[in-house]
């Protein structure tokens, strides 16, 4: 999908040498959280990072941003076989998540380290409130196929399934992809939290082909965030960027597997309870202390 290689050579790395077996059992937990639900598993990549790996949060959010492209570059090919990626709308996404991730980037190293790891714990909430509350919506509200007419408030589909890129559905589109890209470059979240309720509801998606185009927007903004990352002088430390990356791809092919035998309700609302659990964990050692 890219040149991993060339991109993990461009960040460089003068931080001492991480202990290999806990960047991969952390890339694990991301790799099957992102399998378990097609977005957000990024979500647990920072708080991984800076409190059992000992990272600085700026560092984590490149680490995190590495490991998302990566990973998610893995299942889009592995859903691109099912035929359930839908480029042109995935690549408006990306299109215009790719130009506010550098922005993002350097908001979160303006920002000082306590308020930008409470202001995520605040953001976890707000994703594990919003998993809880429409945990039935989106089967509620759309078929689970990939294709078919339909049509959502702001794009059309015609009969063969194919999206009418109108103006105002190109502009609904575009700024949600705005915001997925701030949102990753300035947190290190691949943003299909976003990118999956977006494309269900404002292009009528089916579930299966959205997560699938979600996939391809993480990595390609994934990508944008880690190149300004780099650009920015920023340094990712490669030996814990590559276990991390090393334990998400088979912990993405775990929790792609042991998701289609949950339900979609059940596993948003476990996943829901995890995120609180976390960011629960973040605000205690950000406000008492460690």
């Amino acid at each position: 999908m890219f040149p991993l290689p060339l991109l993990l050579a461009a960040t460089g790395s003068a931080m001492p040498p991480w202990p290999p077996a806990a960047a991969v059992a952390a890339g694990v937990v991301v790799g099957l959280s992102l399998g378990l639900t097609g977005g957000g598993g990024a979500i647990f990549a920072v708080p991984l990072l800076v409190y059992w790996i000992g990272v600085e949060p700026t560092t984590a959010v490149g680490i995190s941003l590495l490991t998302v492209a990566t990973t998610a570059a893995v299942g889009v090919v592995e859903r691109w076989r099912y035929g359930q990626v839908e480029w042109p709308t995935g690549l408006l996404f990306a299109a215009a998540g790719m130009l506010t991730a550098p922005l993002g980037s350097w908001l979160g190293n303006q920002i000082p380290e306590q308020p930008l790891l409470i202001s995520f714990a605040l953001l976890m909430l707000v994703i594990a409130f919003r998993m809880w509350r429409k945990a039935r919506d989106v089967e509620e509200r759309l078929p689970p196929g990939d294709v078919g007419a339909g049509s959502g408030p702001a794009c059309r589909r015609d009969p063969e399934g194919k999206l009418r890129l109108t103006s105002r559905c190109a502009t609904v589109l575009g700024i949600v992809g705005l915001l997925v890209g701030l949102l990753s470059g300035l947190y290190g979240v691949g943003g299909g939290f976003l990118i999956v309720p977006a494309l269900v509801t404002f292009a009528a998606m089916g579930v299966p082909r959205a997560v699938g185009t979600s996939l391809l927007v993480m990595t390609l903004v994934g990508i944008s965030g880690v190149l300004a990352h780099a650009f920015a002088g920023r340094e990712i430390p490669l030996p814990i960027a590559g276990g991390f990356v090393a334990g998400s791809i088979p912990g993405l092919f775990l929790g792609s597997a042991i998701g289609r035998r949950l339900t979609g309700p059940l596993l948003a609302r476990l996943f829901a309870i995890a995120i609180v659990l976390v960011a629960a964990f973040v605000i205690g050692r950000e406000v008492l202390g460690s």
